[in-house]
Formats: C-alpha cells, sequence, structure tokens
C-alpha cells in the first residue's frame, strides 16, 4: 500500500500595513436564495422509468435494451434493399455479365446484366454512393454466398454470387462505371407523350420535361446545369436553357458496348482491327446520342407556351412600334403640309402686298443665291479635292460624316461669311492646306459660340 506523506505549507503573508477595512474591495454581493422546481429528466432517470415501470433488474433491462437494438439496426439494413429479387435474375449465366451482340446480321444488342438490380440498388442507380454500394454487396453476399448455401443443405450454383462480384468490381471502380453509366438506359427517363401532356390541363408539362432533363444532365461535363424551369421563367432563362441543351458538351463514351479485344500479342492485325471497329462503333453511337437528344429539344421546344409567348410579346412590340413609327410619320406630313399650306399663304399674301418691291429686287436675290450656291460648291468640292482627309480610297462612312459636318458649319455661317470661306479655299489643292482653312474657321465659330467644342470634329485639325 502507499503512504501519503503530509508536507506543511504555510500561507504567504499577507503585505504590511494590509487591512481587511481599507484593503478589501467586494466585487458584488450573493443574491437572495431562491426555490425552485427540478423536474428529472436525462437517459438515466428514463432508464429507471423503464425498469420501475416493466419491473427489470438492471441486467435484465440491459439484455432487452441490446436486443431492440440489434433489432432496429437489422430492419434499418434490410430497408436500404427494398426491391424483391426476380427469379430470372438469379438464374442468369455469370460469363453473360455484359453487353454482347447476339445478331451480325441485325447488329442487335442485348443487356444481360443490370449490376444496379443484381446488387438491389436499382431506384438509386448512378446517385448511389460507393457506401451504398459497399453494403448493398455486403448484404447479397450474406445472403448467397456458396458457403451459406452449402450450410443450408442447398446445392444452387453459384452463378449469382459471380454476377454479384462483377457488379460490385464495375460500380466501384470510378472509370468502369462510368463507361457503364454511360449505357444505363433504365436511368433515362422517355419524353412525355401528347396524352401525358394534355393530361390535368397540360399543367404537368413543365414536371414531365423537366424530369427528362435531370436525368439527360447526369451526362453533363459542365455544372451546374440550367433547370427547365417553369411558367414564370424569364425569357432569359429560357434561353439560356434551349443555348445550354443545343451546344450540349457530353461525356458518354459508349466503351462498355464494346466487342472484347483479343490479348493475343501475335495477333496484333485482328487486335488492331477491333480496336478501330469499337472505335468506329463508338463514333456512331456518340452521333446517334446526339441526334436523339437534339430531336427531344426540337419537340420539347415545339410544344413549349413559353417560346409561343415570347414571340408573340416580340411581334406584339415590333408591330407597336411600326404603327407608332406609321404614326408619327402621318403626324409629321401633315404637320408638314399645313406648315406649307400656311407659308404658301403668307408669301402669296406678301407676293401681293409687295409685289412691286419683289420684282425690283429679283435680280438681286438670285444673284445672291447663285453666289451662296457656287460658294456651297466650293465649300464640298474642296474636302473632295482633299479625298475627304483620307490617307487611301476615302469610305462611304468617311464621305458621309465629312460632308454632314460641312453642311452643319454651312448652317452656322451667313452668306457672307459662306463667301469669304470659299474665297479662302478657291483654288487650293493640298489637302493639309485645305484642312488648316477648315479648321480656323471651325475654331472660329467655336470661339463665337456658333459651334459646340467637339462638333464637326472631321475639319478639326
Amino acid at each position: 500500500m502507499t503512504t501519503a506523506i503530509v508536507i506543511p505549507r504555510a500561507l504567504p503573508s499577507l503585505p504590511e500595513g494590509w487591512a481587511a477595512e481599507k484593503d478589501f474591495k467586494p466585487a458584488g454581493k450573493l443574491s437572495a436564495a431562491t426555490q425552485r422546481a427540478i423536474e428529472p429528466v436525462g437517459p438515466h432517470f428514463l432508464a429507471h422509468a423503464r425498469r420501475a415501470r416493466h419491473k427489470r433488474t438492471f441486467s435484465e433491462d440491459d439484455r432487452i435494451q441490446a436486443q431492440e437494438r440489434a433489432k432496429n439496426v437489422e430492419e434499418e439494413e434490410d430497408g436500404d434493399i427494398s426491391e424483391p429479387e426476380d427469379p430470372m435474375m438469379l438464374q442468369r449465366e455469370a460469363k453473360d455479365w455484359k453487353v454482347r451482340r447476339h445478331s451480325m446480321l441485325t447488329d442487335c444488342c442485348f443487356q444481360s446484366q443490370d449490376h444496379y438490380q443484381v446488387l438491389g440498388i436499382s431506384k438509386y442507380r448512378y446517385k448511389a454512393t460507393e457506401d451504398q454500394i459497399k453494403k448493398a454487396h455486403r448484404k447479397k453476399v450474406l445472403k448467397h454466398h456458396p458457403d451459406k448455401k452449402a450450410a443450408a443443405g442447398r446445392t444452387d450454383d453459384d452463378n449469382f454470387f459471380k454476377c454479384i462480384q462483377k457488379a460490385t468490381e464495375v460500380l466501384l471502380d470510378p472509370v468502369k462505371r462510368r463507361q457503364f453509366d454511360s449505357i444505363d438506359e433504365k436511368a433515362e427517363v422517355e419524353p412525355p407523350t401528347k396524352k401525358e401532356l394534355a393530361a390535368k390541363g397540360g399543367k404537368n408539362f413543365y414536371k414531365l420535361w423537366g424530369n427528362v432533363f435531370r436525368a439527360e444532365s447526369r451526362f453533363s461535363k459542365t455544372h451546374p446545369v440550367p433547370q427547365f424551369g417553369d411558367e414564370k421563367s424569364t425569357k432569359e432563362e429560357v434561353d439560356a436553357f434551349y443555348n445550354f441543351w443545343y451546344n450540349f458538351d457530353s461525356w458518354r463514351s459508349f466503351e462498355y458496348l464494346d466487342e472484347d479485344v483479343p490479348d493475343d500479342n501475335e495477333n496484333r492485325d485482328q487486335k488492331r482491327h477491333m480496336e478501330r471497329k469499337n472505335a468506329n462503333a463508338r463514333k456512331k453511337k456518340k452521333a446517334e446520342d446526339n441526334a436523339r437528344l437534339r430531336k427531344i429539344l426540337d419537340d420539347c421546344s415545339a410544344t413549349d407556351e413559353r417560346i409561343k409567348k415570347f414571340r408573340q410579346e416580340a411581334n406584339a412590340a415590333k408591330n407597336k412600334k411600326r404603327l407608332d413609327k406609321e404614326a408619327a410619320e402621318k403626324k409629321a406630313l401633315e404637320e408638314a403640309r399645313a406648315k406649307k399650306e400656311a407659308e404658301e399663304k403668307a408669301a402669296k399674301d406678301a407676293e401681293e402686298k409687295a409685289k412691286l418691291d419683289r420684282e425690283a429686287n429679283k435680280k438681286a436675290k438670285e444673284a445672291a443665291k447663285t453666289a451662296v450656291k457656287k460658294n456651297k460648291r466650293v465649300l464640298k468640292g474642296s474636302v473632295k479635292d482633299a479625298n475627304y482627309f483620307a490617307s487611301g480610297d476615302a469610305s462611304a462612312a468617311t464621305i458621309d460624316a465629312v460632308l454632314n459636318d460641312v453642311e452643319l458649319v454651312q448652317s452656322k455661317v451667313d452668306p457672307d461669311e459662306i463667301a469669304a470661306l470659299a474665297g479662302k479655299l478657291n483654288g487650293l489643292k493640298v489637302a493639309d492646306e485645305i484642312k488648316g482653312v477648315w479648321s480656323e474657321e471651325v475654331k472660329r465659330l467655336v470661339a463665337a459660340g456658333k459651334l459646340k467644342d467637339g462638333e464637326a470634329k472631321t475639319l478639326s485639325a
């Protein structure tokens, strides 16, 4: 036995001059006592209540609780495999685990083993996790292992046990499982028929087609995949959905359907022939799958009411814009006609009033008008002589821009200023000199406030 040793330890002495009255500072007070009712809770109280209710001893209660927990675990594990075993599946040949071609004339194929069905997880298929696969494999092995059958006095062959092993091998290998999922037609959702779409007044349209595209989205290289949406989807969302699927990038490769390539090194020619044959077959199946998906999209978009609605809205907006434009043109034409009639009437009245003055000034006005036209031709001719200030052949856009700026400047000056500008430009042939005259004129008009800074920029230096 150990012996306790008492070591005396003196408390440290208080500082010199310390006194409780002056140096002790209480931090707070204790609250008054309160009586409260305490309710018994917790696993230990429940265990005590259970033992008292059923009049059990500690060991008896522990044994019964252990049995119930084991039963619950067993029922929970059995619940993961809810589908019954097909008797035909139990009789399959282990060697026919893969898809094989059974007719060289019709080139037809059949799938002899559904790995998910063999393990009893058909309801999960490509969504099954690795833990679910391992758990299903363990349950199937416990049920169909040859040693267990022999212990039970059964003399069945072990073909189905080999099928279980092959299914587990394929589904636990990421590459092999991806190849199998690539051709797993049982995971596909068939497009809805017209009868199904018409049911419930067509309210199932988005649900049925949404299920189809959710199933197809498992092959997408790009994630996230746009959702099909519903009647409340915007035009941008619908366009994004169809653009994504019409340019769908699928990882399906169909290697699982390849015919076996011989491993004999002495028969290399046959091996290469089979590899080329498999590659061509995969390419063909890929094209067929793309055509299948394109047909699904065409059928879906042809009956999609959202697309019809968006088209109708676009047409309505287009028609409204056209009608508004026609109304504006009609109004402008009527205003122009009224204005013209008013001007003609005013001109006629003025002409009658000042007929003599008009005749006297007619020649002067004609001369001035002729001079203005001539000067304007000089202005336009100057930019033409300067090749519209382009280094090579002037484009139509460049010509229009320069002529528009020339007309802008003409509209800001009076005939005398036009005449002065034409006098400066007359006789010039060098593009830089012509550009310099125009630049000075633009600067003058900007300084005078007739042009804004930045206008007529093609004529500025």
